[in-house]
């Protein structure tokens, strides 16, 4: 076994990797960005060591600085983690080459795997089972056009170097096909410097099933199925374990399958194989075909862990040090059921835009397993990707691992960033999820009931004004008149609602005032009551905002009554930027006229791509922003004239 090891990642990842080290002995080196200083991995190891600036491509990307590093320090084997050099085969020839141990599998196996279209030729030789579709090496527009006319619509357009929905488009009408494949090649192009693309039939009503499989080099095993249906925009957004209404005779021959593809390839270490599932019969042996290969561990492998008992991260350190599988087939068996919940720093209102922001409270139940990156107190990067972290649950029965993932939704509590708190735990009570009637579309089918923003009670802005103005943190005495109450002034928005508050000490109670409706307040037993009744949530003031925290989470923005707030932005025909991000694009100049919906801009952030719009009518009067540009959020970009 080795003695130290290097992990090439940073965020909940590398403290997961950590744990797992620690727990057997062995030491870890971090390495980080200048933005990454203060994380919670570079805490954690037992030594860290920073590799460049706060671009990926400045630090994590830098592979000979990762090995450099790794040199310097005495570690034996480097542990990729996932994102950044997991799946880059070139990394893993380098790392060998400097006489140190790659901990996952093979380049030769990575490179079979990491083209889809040279997968599924490959999977096709092997007896797995692929999706109709094209694979070609004609990347003309008119040639993949004609293509998706013949496998016929809908279809989807994929990187073939792509993975986590980068690269990939949905498309129903031929029509909107050339813009698709031009916004799909250019995202690839960023994510993954290579344009090429395949095109494949869409499965109606189509389930996402994966197979956790290990591989020593000559033997593989699989470690049963996961069920990743519950997407939006092709990213993962609660995984669970096992899949709903899964067959012994199903699960069989999707494990044998697996396995085919892992042993094909010589694969060792932890990999997953996606398959895409026709789930609009119900789960039929004839009705799964593979979708491409993940030779990494998975963002979700905890729910396998979960049902398992096996410490997969672990067994990868085992594997990659000489053993042989630490177990066989037969040894394996299913404990219940396991969900995965991601928390993401994003607006789910303004479209799940990724959000960023210092975590001034954060606080998650403790009967549940929390993976993590981040600290109370840390801050969201807009350089890398905005998870929090994954809630864990696990249950004897489907029925009650939900209910505990609910519970730990609600008990979770997030201040200084929004998040899609809110959204997972619309999803945890939806009747088909709970029923497990789950397809890929289940998202974009409910979005809007899943998002709809709740009535906010009286109570809940009563507890924001008391939490804003700081009754009951002080003294027995604070807020005490001697004559007439004293009324603090606590202005509160909730998008462009506001509210017109005020708070005072009235005898032995506060007294609440709400667009000029009067409460009573009082603590009993660590809790608030409002006008005699229990109120249902916490709250928590920071700097610029008040949450509340319960069966749903409301954030309050404070407002100082003295600011004055000048009027712009969209009224003004000023295009902002949404968040800090790269100009990738911009595609008018002064003086265009533009329609309403136009595209004027795409920003770039956090590794996705974000198309900016015309908000009304107009013509173009100043474009502030050139491609390649790095803009911080509400940046003026484009200015439209005046109406």
């Amino acid at each position: 076994m080795f003695s130290k090891i290097l992990i090439a990642n940073r965020g909940e990842i590398a403290c997961r990797v950590i744990q797992s080290a620690r727990s057997m002995g062995v030491r870890t080196v971090a390495v980080y960005s200048e933005a990454d200083a203060h994380a919670r991995h570079v805490a954690l190891a037992d030594e860290a060591i920073l590799i460049g600036g706060p671009r990926p491509a400045d630090s994590y990307l830098k592979g000979d600085r990762i090995i450099q590093a790794a040199l310097e320090t005495g570690a034996q084997a480097i542990h990729p983690g996932y994102g950044f050099l997991s799946e880059n085969p070139d990394f893993v020839e380098a790392v060998t080459a400097a006489g140190l141990t790659f901990i996952g599998p093979s380049a030769t196996a990575i490179r079979a795997m990491g083209l889809k279209d040279a997968a599924k030729a490959l999977m096709q030789e092997a007896g797995v089972p692929v999706v109709p579709g094209y694979m070609g090496e004609n990347q003309d527009p008119e040639h993949l056009a004609k293509a998706a006319k013949d496998i016929g619509y809908p279809v989807l357009i994929k990187a073939v170097a792509g993975g986590g929905g980068k690269g990939m488009r949905l498309v129903e009408d031929p029509r909107k096909f050339a813009e698709a494949l031009a916004s799909a090649q250019g995202e690839a192009a960023t994510a993954f410097g290579n344009a090429h693309v395949l095109i494949e039939k869409y499965i109606q009503k189509p389930r996402h099933i994966e197979v956790q499989v290990f591989g020593d080099g000559t033997h593989a095993l699989h470690l049963f199925e996961r069920d990743c249906s519950l997407q939006r925009r092709h990213q993962k957004v609660i995984e669970e374990a096992p899949a709903p209404g899964m067959t012994a005779e199903m699960r069989a021959a999707m494990g044998q399958a697996a396995v085919k593809a892992a042993e094909a390839i010589g694969y060792s270490g932890a990999g997953t194989v996606e398959f895409i599932v026709d789930g609009s019969k119900g789960l039929r042996t004839d009705g799964f075909w593979f979708m491409e290969m993940n030779t990494r561990l998975q963002v979700e492998h905890p729910v396998t862990e979960a049902i398992t008992g096996v410490d997969l991260v672990a067994w990868q350190l085992r594997v990659a040090a000489g053993e042989s599988l630490p177990a066989r087939q037969e040894d394996l068996t299913i404990n219940g059921h396991a969900f995965e919940a991601r928390l993401y720093a994003e607006d789910v209102p303004a479209g799940f835009l990724p959000a960023t922001g210092t975590l001034d409270h954060l606080v998650f139940p403790d009967f549940a397993r929390i993976d993590s990156g981040v600290r109370q107190g840390d801050t969201i990067s807009p350089w890398y990707d905005p998870m929090i972290a994954k809630l864990i649950t696990h249950g004897p029965t489907r029925a009650i691992a939900l209910a505990r993932l609910q519970a730990a939704l609600e008990g979770t509590q997030v201040a200084g960033s929004v998040t899609n708190l809110d959204f997972l735990g619309a999803l945890t009570r939806h009747a088909g999820f709970k029923a497990g009637d789950v397809d890929t579309d289940l998202i974009g089918r409910d979005l809007d009931r899943l998002t709809v923003q709740p009535e906010v009670s009286q109570s809940a802005v009563a507890l924001a004004a008391l939490a804003a103005s700081g009754a009951g943190q002080g003294t027995e005495l604070a807020g005490f008149s001697l004559w007439s109450p004293v009324w603090q002034s606590v202005p509160l928005s909730l998008g462009e609602t506001a509210y017109d508050c005020a708070v005072a000490r009235v005898d032995d109670r506060w007294g609440v005032r709400i667009d000029g409706t009067e409460l009573s307040a009082e603590q009993r037993a660590g809790a608030w009551w409002i006008d005699g009744k229990r109120a249902d949530g916490v709250a928590i003031s920071t700097r610029a905002r008040v949450s509340v925290f319960g069966a749903t989470t409301v954030h309050f923005a404070r407002h100082d009554p003295l600011d004055v707030v000048a009027d712009g932005g969209a009224g003004a025909g000023v295009v902002l930027a949404p968040m800090p991000g790269l100009v990738k694009s911009v595609f008018v100049k002064a003086g265009d006229v533009v329609e309403k919906g136009a595209r004027l801009a795409v920003l770039e952030a956090m590794k996705m791509e974000h198309t900016l719009t015309a908000g009304r009518d107009g013509t173009v009067a100043d474009v502030y922003a050139k491609a390649g540009d790095q803009v911080e959020a509400g940046s003026a970009l484009i200015v439209l004239e005046e109406e």
